[in-house]
């Protein structure tokens, strides 16, 4: 109970530090957002590894950890979107994915060291960090036209029902931008 309750703060918490940096500073509003998709990608990578187990009393079932973040990632991508346009979101996903290249190739470089004869975590180390190249490759190619869709369809939408949101646009409990 305590970490849907904490999730769920952490979530709130995270939407109005973004909703306030947009207003109070837009000019660094997409910087800092793109900063944020970047860091949720990045603890959603290392989150992953560790399977979890939900137990909702008459069903149980097992997903990677990484799960609490995928909201954050939507979030912020769908933030990304509504106040900066289609064509920043594109361009923070690409950010983002050369950041998760970046982070591969230096858990690469890291795991291709020779550790200190007194590490005894080795073993634990390359079974977290092992990678295997087509699993990597297979995993940003789906990053890359699942996030890229989701933008399209994001903005479709959005110019879909643009006229009905002029009818939203000053309630800041429905549209806090």
């Amino acid at each position: 109970m305590f970490v849907w309750l904490y999730w769920i703060i952490t979530l709130t918490i995270a939407t109005y530090a973004s909703v306030y940096i947009i207003k109070k500073m837009p000019e660094n509003g997409f910087t800092v957002l793109t900063a944020f998709y970047v860091v949720y990608l990045v603890a959603s990578q290392v989150l992953a590894t560790r399977i979890i187990e939900f137990d909702l009393g008459f069903y149980s079932f097992f997903a990677p950890a990484a799960v609490f973040i995928y909201p954050f990632i939507a979030q912020v991508v769908d933030m990304i979107n509504e106040v900066y346009g289609e064509k920043r979101t594109h361009i923070s996903i690409l950010i983002a994915f050369a950041t998760q290249v970046m982070f591969v190739l230096f858990i690469g470089m890291v795991t291709s060291l020779s550790p200190a004869p007194f590490f005894e975590l080795e073993d634990a180390w390359k079974s977290l960090f092992g990678l295997s190249i087509r699993i990597t490759i297979a995993s940003w190619v789906s990053f890359l036209v699942c996030s890229n869709l989701d933008a399209w369809i994001f903005a479709s939408l959005k110019k879909r029902f643009s006229e009905k949101e002029e009818d939203f646009k000053h309630d800041t409990l429905i549209n806090p931008y």
